[in-house]
């Protein structure tokens, strides 16, 4: 069984979401989607300039993880530059924020998006292991917490 994707800690929400050639004449064209941490990617290491140690830090992920968001990037933007393609920017396995959470129950300890704590709201969250409502920020052990940027804090 494949571990699941780790969540890509974003900063940059684009205003622009579709990018369309000027000599497009109808409205069917070849498009490459761009996902929001293939973009953010770009952001750090080509606009920033950031190494990718840096980068993947930032976007809490390892580097070899990194660099292959990146040249997936790369590759989309390439594609559509040369061959006149389109550009959507949108989904991907993205957040604005990751919070550590812990279980007081029964010790279960996992990272959860700031989006998903924001739509099930901080009164209604529980526990994914035993149901329980009995839920702090951070793992407490090597205090790690997640800055106070969350909803059960009431800032984001």
């Amino acid at each position: 069984m494949a571990r699941p994707t780790k969540w890509r800690q974003i900063e940059h929400i684009p205003t622009v979401e579709n990018f369309i050639p000027s000599n497009q004449q109808s409205t069917q064209f070849d498009e490459n989607i761009l996902k929001l941490e293939e973009l953010e990617a770009i952001r750090l290491k080509d606009l920033e300039g950031l190494e990718q140690e840096e980068c993947a830090e930032k976007m809490q992920v390892s580097r070899p993880t990194f660099q292959r968001i990146l040249l997936l990037a790369r590759e989309k933007v390439a594609d559509s530059l040369i061959h006149g393609k389109a550009i959507r920017i949108e989904g991907g396995n993205f957040t604005r924020n990751i919070c550590p959470a812990r279980c007081l129950d029964c010790g279960h300890e996992w990272t959860e998006s700031f989006e998903n704590m924001e739509q099930i709201g901080a009164g209604d969250y529980t526990c994914p292991k035993c149901g329980s409502k009995n839920i702090v920020c951070g793992r407490g052990k090597r205090g790690e917490f997640c800055k106070g940027y969350c909803r059960r804090h009431g800032r984001y």
